[in-house]
């Protein structure tokens, strides 16, 4: 018996330990605010997207969410995240507006509409109701990341909020992570990507790199790339070992000048140089290795800055703590240290709320702090609402952190801008930067279904995408398969080259934003419309167009009271794939008349339509009657049936002239032909009617023919259509009929 219970207690740590962890994952993105756009968020959501498939993530997300969808999206990651079990690791990434209120942080949605402080948390989510339930789950970790703090166009009053985000700390098992420190916001950026995200997803491409060096490279890079004027922030209570991608054998060696080695971690901060003690205070951003540093090069021009980050930090302490404690005395507390500081509108309006005068009592318990007060040097740079550290009073731009960093690898340097997105709140695609190939997909993993970076992490991959009704057809080429890779993984691969399962290159909707989606396409089809790409075409055959009557062997319906007979054909009217979709609506009308208001008129309309007459050729004058059209040939592609003008005129003329010269030649005598009605002599040609004659074309003949017996003349003579050997052309090819009628050479005389 003791055997077998010690024979369990040993499996059981050992099924525990081989237990494959799942990867779930939610991003969000806003830039299409009422209240103002932003360019990145949408574009940086995509990206991160993006790098969490890469490491094996089952990634959900969407752009542009309202309040009810934003809402209903974190009600589905939990459900989510509580059905995937307690070996689950949760990411969360929101990128948009944040804002703090009473000490609190809250996340945007693009409707909000926040005129006034006290309409913060009607308007917005607050950020720690939901990672308190996502720690409740009691998962194996959660990581929760807020690109929010931004200069927000919201509450601009006589009481504005405090910049920035709130100082928080994060709960059992999670890192909570900010892309500027507390209290500060972040620059405008112009795009395609901001600095942060950009900094994050390389850092996250790093293979082998635990989950608290990710965000410490992710602080630097920041700095870098921002020249100092972005600090990006994070705390981590996340127990156990974690990386995002492992690290090969074949991985090229450290350098030993890099900043790796837990020697140089515990190096106090004295024991650099001037340039490589702030970058090691930056580092491990924390209040005591920068007032290390300011006490090491008190006078070195990175000190400024420096102040500004204490300044700021220490400042978000006391108002954390301040608000921690949620008493008069303590908010008086506040406001004796920090008069004009950021938060001194949330510490009256909290005053006010406990019905407590604004000013203190002549003597009250003033609270301990874990932090002294600020001394005079760093009470400028707190007395303004909105902290940036791009300000010039904090000294020039620090230089790149070639000890601390190594440089960013090449093809990651200059990230394109990905395609916009044309479904309702799907994320952008961007452009897939292959990992090197040291870089292992990670081990012991339950890797998610239709993962298809996941499975080409090596591979550059050429999307070509045509999305129709819903549908994505994959042209993808890719290099050889990864090494590493199990042989379904392989295979899955080989399957997106032909074309298989290429829907999962995008990031799947949350369940309750699909819906919404198919509701809004449903009651208004125009506000989904889908930008949709044309497949190219194999040579030799037809482009997909709407083919007008009279082709293929089919007659014409009758025009007006004009006949028409079996030999006449039609010229088939050309449209553009895919851009001028039901051009055709009434068979017939639509070959003769022009255009009608409302409808699409950007075919190519055939020579001598719409009452023009054909261009001259050569000395040929060709009359508004003599409108003729080049049938295309079967063998070419439609949409090179009309191109030039210039050259369909030729057969058409030729084939007026042998029109004109059939009655003679086929009964032998002058037969009185139809002739219009001319206009008057000095006046300009009148273009023929559109709704008594068809235009009449000459069929091109593969050989010569012989004129066939002609019949016995009617009362009313109709001029046959007869099918004649090619003449060549005539020099002077008959002008139009004068206005007489009889008495002319070849005419009958006159009665």
């Amino acid at each position: 018996m003791v055997l077998v219970l010690t024979g369990l207690a040993v499996a059981g740590p050992a099924e525990a330990q081989n237990a494959m962890e799942k990867r779930i994952a939610l991003v969000i993105g806003n830039s299409a605010y009422k209240a103002g756009a932003l360019s990145t968020p949408a574009n940086d959501a995509g990206l991160i997207a993006q790098t969490l498939q890469t490491a094996g993530f089952d990634v959900i997300g969407a752009r542009d969410l309202d309040q009810n969808g934003l809402r209903d999206t974190l009600r589905d990651f939990l459900a989510k995240a509580n059905a995937s079990g307690p070996d689950t690791i949760a990411f969360v990434y929101l990128a948009g507006y944040g804002l703090q209120y009473q000490g609190d942080n809250y996340f945007a949605p693009v409707d909000a509409q926040i005129a006034n402080a006290t309409d913060v948390p009607v308007e917005a989510i607050r950020v720690s109701d939901f990672t308190r339930s996502l720690a409740a789950i009691r998962n194996r970790g959660s990581i929760v990341v807020l690109d929010a703090a931004r200069a927000n166009p919201f509450a601009q009053s006589n009481q504005p909020l405090a910049g920035g985000l709130s100082l928080v700390e994060a709960d059992a098992n999670q890192l909570i992570a900010f892309n500027a420190a507390p209290g500060t916001v972040a620059p405008p950026e112009a795009g395609p990507y901001g600095a942060y995200a950009h900094a994050l997803a390389e850092m996250m491409r790093v293979g082998g790199l635990p989950l608290g060096d990710v965000f410490d490279r992710t602080r630097l890079r920041v700095s870098d790339l921002s020249k100092g004027a972005q600090i990006s922030w994070d705390a981590s209570k996340f127990g156990g070992g974690f990386t995002f991608l492992d690290r090969g054998p074949d991985a090229p060696t450290v350098q030993a000048s890099s900043y790796n080695s837990a020697t140089m971690r515990t190096k106090a901060i004295r024991d650099f140089d001037e340039r490589d003690a702030y970058f090691a205070a930056l580092d491990r951003d924390t209040l005591a290795g920068y007032e290390d540093f300011l006490a090491a090069y008190p006078d070195d021009p990175m000190a400024r800055r420096v102040r500004a980050i204490i300044a700021a930090r220490r400042e978000a302490i006391t108002w954390r703590e301040t608000w921690v404690a949620d008493t008069p005395e303590a908010y008086w507390s506040y406001l004796r240290r920090y008069p004009r500081g950021p938060h001194v509108w949330d510490a009256r309006r909290r005053l006010e709320h406990f019905e407590a005068a604004l000013e203190p009592p002549p003597s009250f318990t003033v609270i301990e702090y874990d932090v002294p007060p600020p001394p005079p040097p760093e009470i400028v740079y707190v007395d303004r609402p909105i902290l940036y550290f791009d300000d010039a009073d904090f000294g020039y731009a620090p230089p790149a952190p070639v000890v601390f960093l190594a440089p960013p690898p090449p093809d990651f340097v200059v990230l394109a801008p990905p395609q916009p997105s044309v479904d309702l709140y799907v994320l952008p695609a961007p452009v897939f930067v292959p990992v090197p190939q040291w870089v292992l997909p990670p081990r012991d993993i339950a890797p998610p279904e239709n993962n298809v970076i996941f499975n080409n992490i090596h591979n550059t991959v050429v999307n070509n995408t045509v999305i129709n009704n819903n549908t994505t057809v994959n042209q993808s080429v890719t290099a050889p398969a990864a090494p590493g890779l199990t042989m379904g993984q392989k295979l899955t691969g080989a399957a997106v080259v032909a074309g298989a399962g290429a829907a999962a290159l995008h990031v799947a909707l949350p369940p309750s934003v699909q819906k919404q989606a198919a509701i809004i396409q449903k009651q208004n089809p125009a506000a989904a419309t889908k930008i949709q790409a044309v497949s190219p075409v194999p040579a030799g055959q037809p482009q997909n167009t709407h083919a007008l009557p009279g082709t293929k062997g089919q007659p014409l319906p009758p025009v007006g009271n004009t006949p028409v007979t079996q030999g006449q054909s039609q010229a088939k009217k050309v449209q553009l794939p895919q851009s001028v979709p039901n051009t055709v609506q009434k068979p017939g009308a639509a070959a003769m008349a022009p255009a009608a208001q409302g409808q699409n008129a950007n075919a190519h309309a055939l020579p001598g339509t719409k009452g023009q007459p054909l261009p001259p050729v050569g000395n040929t004058q060709v009359t508004p009657k003599q409108v003729q059209a080049k049938k295309p040939q079967p063998s070419q592609p439609v949409i090179n049936s009309v191109q030039n003008p210039v050259s369909a005129a030729k057969p058409a003329a030729h084939a007026q002239a042998a029109k004109t010269a059939a009655p003679a030649a086929v009964t032998g005598a002058p037969a009185k032909p139809k002739v219009a009605a001319a206009p008057p002599r000095h006046a300009a040609p009148r273009p023929a009617p559109q709704a008594k004659a068809a235009p009449q074309m000459a069929r091109q003949a593969p050989a010569p023919h012989v004129a066939a017996p002609a019949r016995a003349p009617a009362a009313k003579p109709q001029p046959k259509i007869v099918q004649q050997a090619k003449r060549p052309p005539q020099a002077h090819p008959p002008q139009m009929p004068p206005v007489k009628k009889c008495g002319a050479p070849g005419l009958p005389a006159c009665h």
